[in-house]
């Protein structure tokens, strides 16, 4: 242990200590003869006290929390938003599932939302990343990917909704997903793990030498992809530097296998960087070429490229992750007990071929076994999982350069033990310049023996820590369902959502089009109308009551029923489940939602409001009649 942090520790200690004597003076009885309190002691009792409640986990009835915090649902395909510190679990977002509760993936809107993924019922989401401007979150969007399904999606922040989704064509499994911080978030990075042939269309694939993977830009306006870049290796997670200059994603496999052992016989795979530069303008000069069933422009970066540069790192490589000063960047080895230190600054003259790529390279050090991601707290530390060890490693960056260059320096500050086989890690604004250092999330991929057993599937473990202190401290501990992937904290002032529904928002522009072409207005009317063996039926709801009580179809008729939620109180929610049909859906106050259905069933079909909105919600509900054949 270093002088500097004995001494860090003694006083922690003694700081414990006094903690501990002044707690049992407090607790003396009349009489009872407690030593003289000095000044001295007085503020740092008081510093102490303040210190810890400031950073308590514990949040009292009528307290907001101080940060959101994002989380990817993983195989779930949801994305989860808690409150940091208390980690209560505050909403879910249905993105690439189907939510019975809202009515997601049942909807109308969800599916055009979904566009040509909408049959798809599954998805896992991973990497939950929110937009920025000039290096700093700005609440508008949040991003997540969806790897079994190749796609990627974005949440609007302001209702907390998904609306877009996009399919990457030419690819196969998204897996890192990051925004361009610089100068605004222009693109959504995105990388295609697997390598498959091209074309895939079943006469090339046992041409494993010509399998190839790419990597996607993808605007984050439209949501359409940019241009994709064809690379060597599978591609693994990615980010981006603090001059909107360069993107670079870690690339295991160079050996270009497709079984497992011989994607691990080299010693070094690589970080592929991006020029977004050269790309734009290859791109505007037409230097590009499309793939079968697609029109994105397809440039090719593999080694030898203008446009990327391959700087080998060991081994099999897993996150890479950029501190908040925008100095460095940090590689994690994966199968290597090494992280990978980058100086960004030195990319402009690698891209110029001035130095070598390794030249990039100003540390690489040993920090435990299976580093996978390094979170910072944008005071010089970084804090690495080791997935293997179970611990968050705390090191400092200049002290692991100094000792890379060979000076006598301890580097590693910390190791905190958490349960069990950490992956993704996240600070509190830590991947922004406003990073500041009060928390740590790590997300653990096992939980045996921490909670009550519920049968062979365990869940995953959450663990709070406080960093602000010298030392790390656990603070909470808590089981997740699957699955924890990865996580964002953001403080609560970035966010800005809306209390209700405007009566004209995009999410249900589509409807009330269809409204219009109908010749009703979705917010005063209550009419069937009828087009052949489709009906579409409009109705208003008002806290207890909907603005029809009963309307009549056909057996095998398709109903659309499209209903406005008139009230303006913000909680007052509204819902639709048509009894026997697998249909309901959530319509929030001002909000037009609708559901479409085969009215399959003959006789008297019941719906109600299944979103508990009134004292008399229970008399909410109405009837389908429906006439035979």
């Amino acid at each position: 242990m270093s002088k500097e942090s004995e001494s860090s520790n003694n006083v922690s200690l003694e700081n414990e200590e006094r903690r501990k004597f002044f707690g049992k003076t407090a607790l003396l009885g009349a009489g009872a003869v407690a030593a003289p309190m000095t000044a001295t002691m007085f503020a740092t009792m008081a510093k102490a006290n303040a210190a810890e409640a400031a950073n308590s986990a514990t949040i009292h009835p009528g307290e907001l929390d101080e940060y959101y915090g994002f989380w990817s649902g993983g195989h779930s395909g949801e994305v989860r938003i808690l409150g940091i510190p208390s980690m209560r679990e505050l909403m879910r977002i249905p993105v690439f599932n189907i939510d019975s509760a809202t009515g997601w993936g049942l909807t109308d809107e969800s599916k055009r939302i979904k566009g040509d993924s909408a049959h798809l019922l599954a998805g896992d989401s991973h990497h939950p990343h929110m937009s920025m401007t000039d290096g700093r979150y700005n609440g508008k969007y949040v991003f997540i990917n969806d790897k079994a399904n190749t796609r990627v999606a974005r949440i609007r922040c302001d209702i907390m909704k998904t609306d877009k989704i996009t399919t990457i064509p030419n690819c196969q499994a998204i897996h890192g997903l990051r925004v361009q911080k610089v100068p605004h978030t222009k693109y959504l990075f995105a990388n295609a793990e697997f390598r498959i042939p091209h074309p895939n269309n079943g006469l090339n694939m046992d041409d494993v030498p010509g399998y190839y993977t790419l990597f996607n830009g993808v605007d984050a306006e439209s949501m359409d992809v940019s241009w994709q870049i064809i690379v060597d290796g599978n591609l693994d997670n990615t980010d981006a530097d603090y001059t909107g200059k360069y993107a670079f994603s870690t690339c295991y496999n160079s050996e270009g296998a497709i079984d497992l052992t011989g994607s691990m016989k080299a010693e070094r795979d690589h970080l592929v960087i991006f020029n977004i530069e050269r790309i734009e303008a290859a791109v505007k000069a037409g230097k590009f070429i499309t793939l079968a069933g697609s029109d994105v422009p397809v440039l090719d970066g593999r080694k030898g490229s203008d446009l990327t540069r391959y700087v080998p790192v060991p081994k099999n490589p897993h996150g890479i992750n950029t501190a908040p000063g925008g100095k460095y960047a940090v590689a994690n080895g994966k199968l290597s007990p090494t992280v990978t230190v980058f100086q960004l600054d030195k990319f402009d003259a690698l891209f110029e071929d001035k130095i070598k790529p390794r030249d990039t390279v100003v540390a690489e050090v040993e920090l435990g076994l299976g580093p996978l991601h390094t979170a910072f707290d944008g005071k010089g530390n970084a804090f690495t999982t080791l997935f293997i060890d179970s611990q968050v490693c705390k090191w400092n960056v200049e002290k692991a350069i100094q000792a890379y260059n060979g000076e006598n320096v301890d580097y590693i500050l910390q190791k905190l033990d958490v349960h069990y086989q950490p992956g993704h890690n996240h600070t509190s604004m830590g991947e922004t310049r406003d990073a500041d250092g009060k928390y740590l999330v790590s997300l653990q991929k096992f939980a045996k023996d921490r909670f009550l057993q519920c049968g062979p599937l365990h869940p995953e473990n959450d663990q709070l820590i406080d960093i602000s202190g010298d030392e790390m401290k656990l603070i909470h501990d808590g089981p997740t369902y699957a699955e924890p992937h990865d996580c964002m904290i953001v403080h609560r002032s970035k966010v800005k959502t809306r209390k209700l529904y405007d009566r004209e928002d995009p999410t249900f522009a589509g409807t009330i089009a269809m409204a219009k072409a109908d010749g009703v207005n979705v917010h005063t009317d209550n009419k069937i109308i009828r087009d052949g063996n489709k009906v579409r039926v409009y109705m208003t709801s008002v806290a207890p009551a909907y603005g029809m009580n009963e309307f009549s179809v056909k057996q095998g008729d398709e109903v659309t029923v499209v209903i406005t939620n008139l009230d303006q109180i913000e909680d007052v929610t509204h819902g639709f489940c048509m009894v026997n049909h697998g249909v309901q859906m959530e319509i929030s106050p001002q909000q037009t939602a609708s559901v479409t259905f085969m009215a399959d069933k003959p006789g008297v079909q019941w719906f109600y409001c299944n979103w508990f909105c009134h004292a008399l919600h229970m008399e909410m509900r109405g009837r389908m009649l429906v006439e035979p054949a």
